[in-house]
């Protein structure tokens, strides 16, 4: 089963499926290969047509049963110093280099690996396959699919989300908020700054808001929480506006992004941004310029993963595994939008996060090996008996 998975995931990696281009190729590889093993296959295509989600099902169509997800999506390799083709995996020292082995075809790989074991082990409940797209650039795939799932009444109970989490098991991890806010401004000559707005100085007083609030985070961790670091964190990006020396700049955008540990903090940043724009920086900007303008552009809210006194796929999977302890992450996935379903899920796959995005990814082979006894002994449970 090893090599049948490698040779998948060299499949795999030789789509270049970076999000900001089509991943309809490698969505028609894995619909051939779960159609072929008698599972009911939907591609979902999104409104610009480049793009498509897939969801295939094996056994009966009925509420209930697993998914197994993953993001067909993989970063760009732009200015990366490869020592390889990064769209051609190289096996080498028990690792498997190429974009993608780790984050997260690996997993995507021995599941498709095992589909032909399942068709023949599932009984009376539903195998579930969701391969989405853009996971990278804010789950957009992921939430078209829940919309999709939700309209056509389909109700999986359990979802194994395979990021890289070396086989550990992850009941928990942070929600990723990302923004992009505007500033518009009124341009003019340097040597008269009182005639225009400089959206740069105006950029800059937000960002030190947005840091004063980073400080507040802190004081405002859950006693209980389970996070390394245990608050809200906030990351400054970019900060981008102006052009020459000598010309008030007219415009800027910060993008920015915050981890919240909690949906109260994420209320709590934004409605303190809306009152310093409104009440201090907006009529500021609007003495000299009615036109000024302060806009926040949402990139993406992913909610996070929020451990469950009860979660039935975390025994599941810890007792396939072996580890009886569940840990949290600080990263994000789409795991929070299957659980916003109604779902009980984890997150737990081959390969550590810390080779994800970087040039000569790799994924060692024993981790792999290690998803395929998992997802074998999850077949195992699959051909049990009802009641059993």
């Amino acid at each position: 089963m090893i090599d049948q998975t490698k040779r998948i995931l060299s499949d795999l990696v030789a789509f270049p499926t970076v999000s900001a281009d089509s991943n309809l190729d490698m969505i028609a590889y894995l619909a051939n290969q779960l159609e072929d093993c008698g599972a009911q296959v939907d591609v979902l295509t999104d409104g610009s047509g480049r793009k498509a989600n897939l969801f295939a099902t094996l056994g009966p169509l009925r509420d209930g049963g697993i998914v197994l997800s993953g993001h067909s999506d993989v970063v760009p390799v732009t200015d990366q110093n490869w020592a390889t083709d990064p769209f051609k995996m190289v096996e080498r020292d028990d690792l498997l280099f190429g974009r993608g082995t780790c984050d997260m075809k690996g997993f995507i790989a021995a599941t498709l690996a095992m589909a032909p074991v399942f068709a023949q082990q599932v009984r009376d409940q539903p195998l579930h396959f969701a391969f989405t797209y853009d996971e990278e650039t804010g789950c957009i795939g992921a939430r078209h699919l829940a919309q999709n799932l939700t309209e056509r009444s389909i109700k999986p109970s359990l979802a194994i989300i395979g990021e890289p989490t070396n086989m550990r098991v992850i009941d928990g991890h942070k929600g990723c908020y990302e923004y992009s806010t505007h500033f518009q401004g009124l341009e003019g000559h340097g040597s008269a700054p009182d005639c225009g707005v400089n959206a740069i100085e105006f950029a800059v007083r937000y960002v030190s808001r947005l840091l004063d609030l980073r400080d507040e985070l802190k004081l405002m961790a859950p006693n209980d929480s389970r996070f390394e670091p245990p608050w809200t964190t906030v990351n400054l990006g970019a900060l981008n506006g102006g052009q020459v020396h000598n010309v008030i700049a007219p415009r800027a955008t910060v993008d920015w992004e915050m981890r919240p540990v909690q949906a109260s903090d994420a209320d709590f940043v934004n409605e303190a941004l809306k009152t310093f724009c409104d009440e201090v920086l907006l009529p500021s900007m609007r003495l000299v310029y009615p036109d000024a303008s302060i806009v926040t552009e949402v990139i993406g809210e992913i909610a996070g993963l929020m451990p469950a006194d009860e979660n039935e796929i975390l025994k599941i999977v810890s007792e396939l595994t072996g580890i009886n302890r569940a840990d949290v992450v600080s990263f994000g996935t789409e795991a929070g939008i299957f659980q916003s379903l109604g779902m009980d899920v984890v997150v737990c796959g081959p390969g550590s996060i810390e080779q994800a995005h970087k040039a000569n990814e790799f994924l060692a082979v024993d981790q792999l090996d290690q998803c395929l006894k998992m997802l074998e002994g999850l077949g195992a449970k699959l051909s049990e008996p009802p009641n059993q």
